[in-house]
């Protein structure tokens, strides 16, 4: 670990590269990442809440069980990473790019998203709840299981996603979905309305 790269509170990195360092486990406040890069580079089980990353590559890395809440991500790209049980919640993601990354078990709670793609992400299980998702767009994600309580999603986009499970389905007024995708999200909007779903087409009728 070199000593430069090590995450104190209130300190600003700019310009440099964390390429296969092992950053887990640290705990800091009011981090700031400006035009750095992070290479197979590991931050996971770290709490680094109102961190703030700017300008950003994320590639191959671990930020496994990250708490970085209140924090925010600006013009960032993130690409096949590992990313279970990040929280953000409270924060700001604006401009950012999500490919091809493992996100299930996230928390974004009461995070606004402003010009976010995620693509190809398993997002299953994910917290969105009371999340404004305006300015999102999910193409081929997993959302199986992911919480949508309260989110504001007037304009959210999703495309060949996977919609089992969904929590909060009710909050999808003004979501943009595809006709394909229709039926799996059926069965989510069945159950919050109290709709029972009968797969016998021809009952026998009672006595």
């Amino acid at each position: 670990m070199l000593p430069d790269h090590d995450p104190v509170t209130d300190a600003t990195f700019e310009r440099l590269g964390f390429y296969d360092l092992d950053v887990s486990q640290r705990s800091a406040d009011s981090v700031a990442f400006e035009q750095c890069r992070f290479h197979r580079a590991d931050l996971s089980g770290s709490v680094l809440d109102r961190v703030s990353l700017t300008d950003c590559l994320v590639e191959n890395s671990d930020f496994a069980n990250l708490r970085c809440d209140g924090g925010s991500l600006l013009r960032v790209r993130a690409a096949r990473s590992r990313m279970t049980g990040l929280s953000v919640s409270k924060g700001l993601v604006q401009d950012v790019a999500f490919d091809e990354c493992r996100l299930d078990l996230t928390g974004w709670r009461f995070t606004d998203f402003r010009a976010v793609r995620f693509t190809g992400c398993n997002l299953g299980r994910a917290d969105f709840t009371e999340a404004d998702l305006t300015g999102a767009q999910f193409v081929g994600c997993d959302l199986t299981g992911a919480q949508f309580d309260k989110a504001k999603m007037d304009g959210t986009r999703l495309r060949d996603c996977v919609l089992v499970g969904i929590g909060g389905v009710l909050s999808w007024r003004g979501a943009v979905v595809p006709a394909a995708d229709l039926i799996a999200l059926s069965y989510s909007l069945a159950a919050a309305l109290g709709i029972r779903v009968d797969d016998d087409p021809d009952p026998e009728p009672r006595p």
